[in-house]
């Protein structure tokens, strides 16, 4: 090596040493793993953390999406299928493109064979005929719905703890979360349980069959008839949240859409404004995956956090 590679090299060497990672090229902004986290509700709860561009050097707030599935959010190593959403690249994408302020994502990993339970909204029990309910508790092996605990670490443990450790922008303006499937539930039931903690929610690829979703005629009717209730005596009027609801037309996604449009028109009637208060989009030729979600997950973080 000549005099010269070597003092370029000596160089950028010392500039590796000066400064934090991702300084000198592109910032790709951090992750922060928690571990399980433990929990007086819950069984204890592996949480990972994004933190965006600029959070290091910087002493801006950020907003945060919570969001459910951590497992599939962000490494295809620890994915249940081998794929992922890939959030953090939309946040990146967002961000460069200034459609949205940097925000803080917290991935909040899934329980395996309870997830079921964790995720169901606990009132649409009471709102579905004994029968349809019956055959919903099946598939929970008769194990009783905790969505309310989930929600309840979320809200009493998690966040307080977050909050605390990160420079978060704490109020429900700056508050998100988000999921699909069966996280689209949980994340509707977190707003409509605690409006005072979420502004925004993400319900993506929503399972508002609730159960397996080949009902007959008469019980497809049953659980349409109990989620219009469900938006007039829990979800109430917007009061400024704001909630996304999509589909695809593909496998799982084939079934939702006259629920889609079931609770579209119910959330009319409520008083919320289709484009303001909720956005309700088809993704046609789209199936029920994580490559599908990661592929409008930029439509779904713009949209939810546009006025952040």
């Amino acid at each position: 090596m000549d005099r010269r590679s070597l003092l370029a090299t000596s160089f950028a060497a010392g500039l590796l040493a000066l400064f934090p990672q991702g300084a000198m090229g592109q910032d790709s902004g951090r992750f922060v793993d928690l571990g399980p986290v433990s929990s007086a509700v819950l069984a204890p709860t592996k949480v990972v953390i994004w933190l965006p561009p600029g959070y290091d050097s910087s002493r801006e707030r950020y907003g945060v999406v919570y969001m459910h599935d951590g497992q599939n959010l962000f490494d295809p190593k620890r994915s249940n299928f081998n794929k992922v959403w890939a959030a953090d690249k939309s946040a990146l994408r967002l961000i460069a493109a200034k459609k949205t302020k940097p925000f803080i994502i917290v991935g909040i990993d899934q329980p395996g064979v309870d997830r079921g339970r964790q995720y169901f909204p606990k009132p649409m029990l009471d709102f579905v005929s004994p029968s349809v309910r019956q055959k919903l508790q099946k598939q929970s092996n008769d194990l009783p719905v905790i969505s309310d605990e989930y929600l309840t670490f979320i809200v009493t443990e998690l966040k307080p703890r977050i909050d605390a450790e990160f420079r978060t922008k704490a109020g429900r303006k700056h508050t998100a979360i988000a999921g699909s499937s069966m996280g689209g539930l949980i994340s509707l039931y977190a707003i409509t349980r605690y409006p005072h903690i979420f502004g925004h929610a993400g319900a993506v690829s929503t399972h508002l069959p609730l159960g397996d979703p080949n009902w007959s005629a008469e019980e497809r009717n049953d659980i349409l008839a109990g989620w219009r209730r469900y938006v007039k005596e829990k979800l109430g009027k917007p009061a400024g949240r704001r909630i996304w609801f999509d589909h695809g037309t593909e496998t799982l996604d084939a079934f939702y859409q006259p629920y889609q449009e079931n609770l579209d028109a119910a959330l009319v009637a409520n008083g919320w404004n289709k484009g303001r208060d909720f956005s309700s989009k088809v993704y046609v030729g789209t199936p029920h995956e994580e490559n599908a979600w990661a592929a409008r997950l930029d439509d779904v973080f713009g949209w939810m956090l546009q006025r952040w």
